[in-house]
C-alpha cells in the first residue's frame, strides 16, 4: 500500500484529535467566566506585592488558606468564587502552622509585625522561624497580604456588628452574671489579664496604656452602660481588631469570659447619679468599712462593689 493511501486517515485523525483538544481544553478556557464571590476582592499592589513575598518565604509550605470540613475555629468553608483572582492560588497542602484562609482582621498589623520579627513573643511555643531579616517596606506588604485573607478583607479593622448573630450563647448559661458571686471571681480575672491596659478601675489607665498607639477603652463612659450581656461577651472573645486587645475567646474558657461580663457590669459610669442614700452615709464608718455593697441601695446594679481609699462616697450628680 503507498504511502498516499495513510495520507488522509492520517489527517481525519489530527482533525478529530485537534477538535477535541479544541472542544474539550482550548474553548472552555477562553468562555469561561467564573463569577467571584462577595469577598473575593482585586488585591492593591501593596497586597500584590506582599503575596510574591509570601511565595519567596516560602509560607505557603507550612500555612494553608482553606478551611477543611473538619476545621474548627478557622471560619466558614470557602467557595470556588472566593479564589477568583487567585492566580496561581495558594491553597497548600501541608499545614504545620494554622490556616490562613480567614486571617484578615483577626489580629492588628501591629500583632502581625511583632508575630513576623519573632514569633513566640505573640505565639509562645510556636515553631514559626522568625523572619525579622525582611526589609520594612516589604514587610508591611506581607502584613498587607496576610490582613486581605478571607471572609474579613471587607472589614479588616472593625467587624460586622451584630454580636447575636455572631457569637453562640448556650440558652442555659453556668455563670449567673448578675451575681455578686461571679462579679468577684470576674474582678481577678480582670486584674489577671485586662488591667494593664485598662487599669485596676476600668478608666483605660493601666501602666501599658501609654505605650499604646490605640488607647484602651475607659468602661467608666456612659457608651457602655448600653451593653448588654451578650454584646460584652462577644467583644471579650473576638478582641478589638486593630488594637493589642487579644481574642480572649482563644485563652480564657466560656465561664472565665462570663465571669469578666459579670464584674464589668459593675464598673460605675461617668456622671453616673447615685443613689441618694449615698449622700446619709457616715463618712467615718465608710472609712471603716472600706467597701460597700450597693447592692442594697441600688437594685440596678445588684452585682457592683464600691472599693474606696478612704475618701467619702459619691453624691448624686458627682463625677467620679
Amino acid at each position: 500500500m503507498s504511502n498516499k493511501n495513510y495520507l488522509l486517515p492520517a489527517i481525519v485523525v489530527l482533525l478529530s484529535f485537534g477538535m477535541i483538544i479544541f472542544s474539550t481544553v482550548l474553548l472552555p478556557n477562553m468562555i469561561f467566566r467564573p463569577i467571584p464571590s462577595e469577598f473575593a476582592v482585586k488585591y492593591t499592589p501593596k497586597e500584590a506585592k506582599g503575596r510574591k513575598i509570601y511565595l519567596r518565604e516560602g509560607c505557603v509550605y507550612c500555612h494553608s488558606q482553606f478551611a477543611r470540613p473538619q476545621d474548627r475555629d478557622f471560619g466558614p468553608l470557602p467557595k470556588a468564587g472566593d479564589y477568583v483572582y487567585e492566580t496561581p492560588n495558594l491553597l497548600g497542602t501541608i499545614r504545620t502552622g494554622p490556616d490562613l484562609g480567614n486571617e484578615g482582621g483577626k489580629h492588628p498589623d501591629a500583632w502581625h509585625k511583632a508575630h513576623f520579627i519573632n514569633p513566640r513573643t505573640t505565639s509562645p511555643g510556636s515553631v514559626m522561624p522568625p523572619f525579622s531579616y525582611v526589609k520594612d517596606d516589604e514587610m508591611e506588604a506581607l502584613i498587607a497580604y496576610v490582613q486581605s485573607l478571607g471572609k474579613k478583607r471587607l472589614v479588616k479593622y472593625e467587624r460586622i456588628y451584630h454580636p447575636d448573630e455572631l457569637v453562640k450563647v448556650l440558652e442555659k448559661r453556668k455563670v449567673d452574671v448578675n451575681s455578686s458571686a461571679a462579679a468577684n471571681a470576674g474582678r481577678g480575672l480582670y486584674q489577671q489579664n485586662c488591667a494593664t491596659c485598662h487599669g485596676t478601675h476600668g478608666l483605660g489607665n493601666g501602666p501599658n496604656a501609654i505605650a499604646l498607639a490605640k488607647k484602651p477603652a475607659n468602661f467608666s463612659r456612659v457608651f457602655y452602660k448600653d451593653y448588654d450581656d451578650i454584646t460584652w461577651f462577644w467583644r471579650i472573645t473576638e478582641g478589638v481588631p486593630g488594637t493589642r486587645m487579644p481574642q480572649w475567646g482563644k485563652l480564657l474558657t466560656e465561664e472565665q469570659r462570663w465571669y469578666l461580663v459579670a464584674f464589668l457590669k459593675t464598673l460605675p459610669r461617668e456622671n453616673e447619679v447615685y443613689p441618694k442614700e449615698y449622700e446619709s452615709l457616715d463618712p467615718e464608718k465608710w472609712v471603716e468599712q472600706n467597701k460597700i455593697s450597693a447592692a442594697e441601695l441600688n437594685s440596678q446594679k445588684p452585682a457592683m462593689i464600691i472599693e474606696t481609699k478612704g475618701a467619702p462616697p459619691p453624691v448624686a450628680g458627682g463625677g467620679h
